[in-house]
């Protein structure tokens, strides 16, 4: 299975389950990691059999920026369920930064990380 990465991505989300949080909002950084046959597009140096990353990326963001949850598991599951709906996509992994987590002692980073398939 061949991988395609989009790391960094951003959104100003309104997750949480603290009233603040869903009042003011935070950033949000999503990684996802795609399992896919890339084979077929690079035979054929054609974008129509692979994974568009660019129009890929824009609706991770707009889960993010979109319905507010209050778990960044719920969030993640989300992103991974966009993923899965692009047809080459055999499986996601998905990890969500909340580095604005509201917790009391220094910190640098919260993360959820979920793998998820089609199988």
């Amino acid at each position: 299975m061949d991988r395609v990465a989009l790391r960094g991505l951003k959104g100003y989300g309104h997750h949480g389950v603290f009233p603040e949080e869903r009042e003011t909002g935070q950033t949000f950084v999503v990684d996802v990691v795609l399992g896919l046959d890339t084979r077929p597009a690079a035979a054929g140096d054609d974008l129509t059999k692979t994974v568009h990353y660019g129009i890929l990326a824009e609706e991770v963001v707009a889960v993010v920026e979109g319905e507010p949850v209050d778990l960044i598991e719920t969030l993640a599951e989300r992103i991974a369920q966009t993923c899965l709906r692009h047809e080459v996509v055999a499986e996601a992994e998905v990890c969500v930064h909340k580095p604005g987590a509201p917790i009391t002692v220094p910190f640098d980073d919260v993360t959820v990380t979920i793998h998820r398939s089609r199988v």
